[in-house]
This record gives structure tokens, sequence and C-alpha cells, in this order.
């Protein structure tokens, strides 16, 4: 039934955010700045897609193993994209995104409690450089754990199953990513935050499996921290 939860709040999140006019825009700013990062970071990868594979493996001249050279360029550049969206993600996430996505969390603690709790006053300038901080570690920490996983897939004949396991971390870390934003801006120590991730995993898994919907993830991804900030606050009452 949490797994059941968390796809119930991050729909309900999605349909508050495109309901409220405030959200809606924060919404469509971070969604179209990932896809315009994409873009550009895909364009630039893709410009040098020639030299890079030259790098790996020169054009044969020989017909009989060309076929073979045409499929590892086809690899490559199905890589290099994978690769620019990641890059992009990370850039736009550290750098751009999570202003949005805590300014999208205190609109929706507003809206639904009356008003933002915050244990104390802390300058603007710390808690934006705090909040940077934070973003680090959750956004670098499961890129890491994903691509050691699918290392160990194409050294090991575990393939299958690292690849099912490294969907799931997928899931539970992006939608860490916004359920952590209150504790975050509260303050709350990496131990308990860490800590109350673990006690849920099961809603999180749930929370981030529409993540792992092609195209649509980033309209999901969007408007995540409406749902995931409803959610901290019915399930702590704080």
């Amino acid at each position: 039934m949490n797994i059941l939860n968390g796809i119930t709040y991050n729909l309900r999140g999605l349909w508050l955010g495109i309901k409220t006019p405030k959200l809606l825009v924060l919404g469509l700013i971070r969604f179209a700045a990932v896809v315009i990062i994409t873009i550009l970071a895909a364009t630039l990868i893709l410009a040098y897609h020639e030299k890079i594979l030259h790098l790996i493996w020169a054009q044969p001249a020989s017909q009989w193993i060309l076929w073979l050279w045409f499929v590892l360029s086809w690899l490559v550049s199905v890589f290099l994209v994978g690769l620019s969206a990641i890059l992009s993600y990370l850039v736009s996430q550290i750098f751009f995104s999570v202003f949005i996505m805590d300014y999208m969390s205190r609109v929706t603690e507003r809206m639904t409690v009356g008003a933002e709790h915050e244990p104390e006053k802390v300058p603007v300038l710390r808690q934006l450089s705090y909040l940077v901080k934070q973003e680090i570690p959750r956004t670098i920490l499961p890129v890491l754990v994903v691509l050691l996983l699918m290392a160990l897939g194409w050294l090991t004949p575990l393939g299958p199953v690292l690849a099912i396991l490294s969907s799931v971390i997928v899931a539970i870390f992006l939608a860490w990513d916004n359920s952590d934003l209150v504790p975050a801006r509260r303050l709350y120590s990496f131990k308990q935050r860490l800590k109350l991730l673990l006690k849920s995993l099961t809603f999180h898994l749930g929370f981030g499996l529409l993540f792992l919907i092609p195209l649509l993830n980033i309209l999901f991804l969007s408007f995540a921290p409406v749902g995931a900030t409803l959610y901290f606050i019915e399930k702590h009452g704080e």
C-alpha cells in the first residue's frame, strides 16, 4: 500500500501544480530548463561524435568489418545522448532547479498550512548555500551508484537483475530528492534525513516509479516537489 500511496502523492502534486498558476509557472520553467539544457548538451556532444568515435576506432577500410564499425557508431551515439541527459540533469539540478524546487515547496507549504515552518531565522544567502550543498550529494550519489551497477552489469552475468535494481534505486533517490526539501530547509541533520528515507523506502519507490516513464518523467519531475511537500506535511504533521 505504501507504493500505491507514493504514486498517489505524486499524482496529487502534479494536479495541484497544474491547477495553481504560481506552481504551474515554476514547474514549466523547470521543465523548460531541463529540456533546453539537455538539447544544448546533446547537440554539443554529438557535434564531436565523429572525433570521439575515431579516437575509439578509426573507420576500417575492409568491407568485412565495416558493419561492426557502424554498429559501434550507433552505440556511441546512444551512449553520448544518454550521457548528455545525465550531465544536463546534474547541471540543471545543482545550479538551477534546486532553487525552483525549494520555492515550489515553500509555496505548497503555505497553501497547505498557511505558513512556512522553520526552526530558526537563517540568512537567505546561508540558506541558499546550504540547499546547494545538500543537493550535490543527493544528486551525484545516485548517479554514481547507478553507473557502478551498470558497470557490474556489463562485467558480470547479473546484467538483467542489476538493471532492475538500478531502476529501483534511481526511483527511490529521485523521490528522496523531493521529499528531502522540507527537512533540509528546516536544517535537519543528514543522519535524521537519511533515517526518514530508510523508514519509508516503499513510499519513495512508489513516488519515484512515475519518474521511470520515458518523456513523461520530465513532467512528473517538474512538479514532484509539490506532492513530496504534501506528503511530508501530512505524514509528519509539522
